[in-house]
């Protein structure tokens, strides 16, 4: 083994966000638990699809080229109107092992240089989250468009100078790395929760089990304690920053509220290895009747990752690409029952959910274990990001050459124009997630409960 290889090898116990993503194939089980799998119907994925084809390409540069900037370099290769046209990384072996997957791709070491190339029209930060302010400012001032990955920072006055830098650049596109938002089934489950089908909201739980160090190797010292930021408070918002954020954000999103205070605990249960940052937590976010549960481990990988929502009527089960319904039995009928397929499991009594355009139909397939969506919610995210931005730089050209640079008329324009782009996470709710989870790592850190103020989530 040569020492670049040395260099690159990273412990399989490393943080699999791909796992996390896809999940874990549970029908059956569900079934058997009473549980009835919601599912949008193949008319409506092909309605949906038919109204985004694919927009002309937008020359990539991605900054960040360890484990998720190579899920995102990845990701963007299954794209037809992406070209990766520039890679940046300070560590030479990660960069030129990325640029392999973009032959052709200009490598550079600084990312100044990366933004001062005219073939890069848009940038994807996928560095250490402490490194994520000073990048998104200069990409914005550099006329570029941005995909920033979340936590914003790790200060409320970073992730702040983040949220404003995109406010003050509107002509250019900003796009926050909540790939949950872009999620076709989480969006089909929005649908379903509005319309009241699990009643009165009681609570929600989140979890996310997997046993591994988060720890990287590496044969120069230096470069071993930059690739294990995570493992150190001064450079890390822990597990309920760095991977919570995504349940924690959909969750809000699915409640409808924002949390009034957090409490939180951790500790260092089995990777005494030097790090100072928590390998088990636990944090109770309020929203002022409900409460979430969030629990995360390095510890154990035991039932996986998946979201729980508990309500008066209705119990809903989000894992992967799936969801489950859990009716209770006094729960009242909606009226979209007569269309649905009533199955037994056991003793209980499942009702399969489909939607189409218009209204839920009868189903005559028998229930399968095959999830509708079969990409990634990332895979839905980077899509967005580029049909957004190419669209997004053309209705601001076409609306100058047209009305002229009144930029007050051109915010009312791109306002209803933001209307037809894909879903997708926009700066606002990319701040109020990180504001979240920094809020909830001084809790963990603290054991401690701390209030979530209203005036923390104004930008101005």
């Amino acid at each position: 083994m040569n020492e670049e290889q040395k260099t690159v090898l990273e412990q399989s116990a490393d943080v699999d966000r791909r796992a996390f993503i896809k999940g874990a194939s549970m029908s059956t089980l569900m079934m058997m638990m009473g549980g009835t799998i919601l599912v949008p119907s193949r008319d409506a994925i092909g309605a949906e699809a038919a109204k985004h084809p694919n927009t002309p390409p937008v020359k990539c540069g991605v900054i960040g080229c360890g484990t998720w900037g190579r899920e995102i370099v990845a990701a963007l290769g299954q794209l037809p109107n992406a070209p990766i046209t520039a890679m940046c990384d300070t560590y030479g072996p990660y960069l030129r092992r990325t640029a392999r997957r973009a032959p052709g791709c200009k490598e550079y070491e600084d990312y100044k240089e990366l933004l001062a190339d005219d073939n890069v029209q848009a940038v994807f930060i996928a560095t250490p989250t402490y490194m994520h302010r000073e990048m998104v400012e200069a990409a914005v001032a550099a006329g570029k468009h941005v995909y920033c990955e979340v936590p914003y920072g790790q200060t409320m006055e970073d992730a702040r100078a983040i949220a404003m830098a995109a406010k003050k650049h509107p002509k250019l596109y900003f796009q926050s790395g909540l790939n949950f938002r872009s999620d076709p089934q989480r969006h089909f489950l929005m649908d379903f929760i509005g319309a009241g089908s699990w009643g009165k909201t009681a609570m929600a739980r989140a979890q996310y089990h997997k046993k591994q160090s988060w720890r990287r190797t590496s044969a120069n010292a230096d470069q071993e304690k930059m690739m294990n930021w995570r493992l150190r408070k001064e450079t890390s918002l822990g597990l309920v920053g760095e991977i919570g954020i995504h349940q924690i954000d959909i969750a809000g999103w699915f409640i409808r509220k924002r949390p009034i205070a957090v409490s939180g605990f951790g500790s260092i249960i089995n990777w005494n290895d030097g790090r100072d940052v928590d390998d088990t937590i636990q944090a109770v976010f309020e929203y002022d009747g409900p409460n979430l549960m969030y629990d995360a481990t390095l510890v154990n990988s035991f039932d996986s990752d998946y979201e729980m929502y508990y309500g008066s009527d209705a119990a809903l089960m989000v894992r992967g690409p799936k969801a489950w319904m859990f009716k209770e039995v006094d729960a009242p009928l909606l009226g979209w029952e007569v269309y649905a397929r009533k199955d037994q499991f056991y003793k209980e009594t499942g009702i399969a959910l489909v939607s189409n355009a218009t209204k839920l139909t009868a189903i005559t397939e028998k229930a399968g274990d095959q999830s509708t969506y079969t990409d990634t919610p990332l895979r839905y995210s980077l899509e967005a990001f580029v049909s957004n931005a190419f669209n997004h730089q053309t209705a601001v050209k076409d609306f100058i050459d047209t009305y002229g640079d009144d930029e007050s008329a051109l915010l009312d324009y791109l306002k209803d124009i933001a209307k037809t782009y894909l879903p997708a996470a926009n700066y606002v709710e990319g701040y109020e997630a990180t504001v979240q989870v920094i809020a909830a790592n001084d809790a963990v850190r603290g054991h401690q409960r701390v209030e979530i103020k209203p005036e923390w989530f104004e930008l101005s």
